[in-house]
């Protein structure tokens, strides 16, 4: 009779009384009702939810966005999970004229549909039928404890009603109240499905945990066993999630340079880049990084920007024009990301107060071309240029504040 009912029920019913009340309690009577919560009922989530109701599909938020709520944060992404197919999401979406974005999801189970001005990502519940360490084939289902077995975390594993009800299949609720980070089942097999898994494991123990070097040892002689299938993982995907940990780590980091620096960026949201770069000594680490994961070419000029920078663009001491050196460095640069690379360089040294002035400054306009030098009669190129260049520094010297006539009667003073 027991092989009748499964092996989820026969593990229930080898359970005793009270483990399974706790179960039942876990599952079905926290609830869940804070402002954070609250605040996610938009008009298009409402309408979303309405339509999953009215075609009998049950829709539930996900993972990340589920711990964030019990922590008390209201999370920046939210992801929803469902019984439906992605056939089912299309029809149902295509019957009442919701548009549907970014189709690539949908061999996995992902529909992004767009309503009243936002976007909502579903993903149809799935399980993992064969995986290789880097990818996986899935197959739906409607089996909501399936699909929480087959994520990394316990704490990414549950799932949020929209009445508040939080179903926790394997005590997430309990592990982050209690501040730990533990795998869903066995830590080998969640990492020989994905190696990627090692890192985010030490991102949210890093985030999560309060003592330092308070893991698991089973989890650590499988993350040791197995930490050699990160080299058959993509550098693109390594870099997506060193950035997370990035800008997760703690301020208390051991390395002098990012101790530092991590502490000069707190609160001001710097880029991931901008923290990596305290650990790099020369130009010539960045651009190894950029060879091992191909990070982007804005990532990789603004780490090459601020190692080369970060000790000669300095604040002048003239403590009336403190940011003069980074806006003549912008004028100079002509970039049009020169601005943000400032920003960032900024973040690094810890100069708030001049940060928040840069995000205020307006590049001005240099008021000369080589067509009003032309004017006065000068025509080789070569001569313009450096024209251009004397009237450049005289125009920043005065603080960006000489005009045209000004500037052009210089000349004819240089040349009398």
């Amino acid at each position: 009779m027991l092989r009748c009912l499964g092996p989820w029920r026969r593990q229930l019913l080898s359970c005793s009384w009270s483990s399974l009340c706790l179960l039942k309690h876990s599952l079905f009577t926290m609830k869940l009702q804070s402002p954070e919560f609250q605040s996610l009922f938009t008009e298009g989530l409402k309408s979303l939810t309405e339509l999953f109701v009215k075609e009998n599909h049950e829709l539930r938020i996900a993972g990340g966005a589920v711990r964030d709520l019990l922590s008390g944060v209201k999370p920046q992404d939210v992801d929803f999970a469902t019984t439906a197919t992605p056939a089912q999401m299309k029809e149902l979406f295509q019957s009442v004229g919701i548009r549907m974005i970014n189709n690539k999801g949908e061999k996995h189970g992902t529909i992004t549909a767009r309503l009243h001005e936002e976007n909502f990502e579903i993903t149809t519940l799935r399980i993992d039928v064969a995986t290789d360490g880097r990818h996986a084939e899935v197959e739906f289902t409607t089996d909501w404890q399936k699909d929480a077995e087959r994520r990394d975390l316990t704490i990414n594993s549950m799932f949020l009603g929209f009445d508040g009800t939080l179903f926790d299949y394997f005590n997430g609720y309990e592990d982050l109240k209690n501040k730990k980070v533990r795998f869903v089942g066995q830590a080998k097999q969640r990492i020989q499905e994905d190696y990627l898994r090692i890192l985010r494991y030490f991102r949210f123990y890093g985030k999560i945990v309060d003592i330092p070097g308070d893991h698991d040892p089973e989890t650590l002689e499988a993350i040791t066993e197995n930490a050699k299938g990160l080299a058959g993982i993509s550098g693109e995907r390594i870099w997506v999630e060193l950035k997370k940990i990035l800008t997760s780590l703690p301020a208390n980091a051991s390395l002098e340079e990012f101790n530092k620096v991590s502490k000069n960026v707190e609160g001001f949201s710097p880029k991931p880049m901008t923290l990596l770069t305290s650990l790099f000594k020369v130009q010539d680490d960045v651009t190894k990084l950029d060879l091992r994961l191909k990070i982007s070419k804005e990532e990789k000029n603004l780490g090459l920007f601020i190692v080369k920078n970060r000790k000669d663009l300095i604040k002048a001491t003239d403590s009336s024009e403190p940011l003069k050196p980074y806006q003549d460095f912008i004028i100079d640069s002509r970039d049009s990301d020169a601005t943000a690379r400032v920003c960032e360089l900024l973040k690094y040294q810890g100069e708030h107060g001049l940060l928040k002035e840069m995000q205020q400054w307006s590049i001005p306009p240099f008021p000369v071309s080589g067509h009003d030098i032309r004017k006065v009669g000068i025509s080789s190129g070569k001569e313009i240029g450096a024209l251009l260049q004397q009237l450049r520094e005289q125009w920043k010297k005065s603080g960006y504040q000489m005009e045209k006539d000004e500037l052009l009667s210089y000349i004819k003073k240089t040349e009398n």
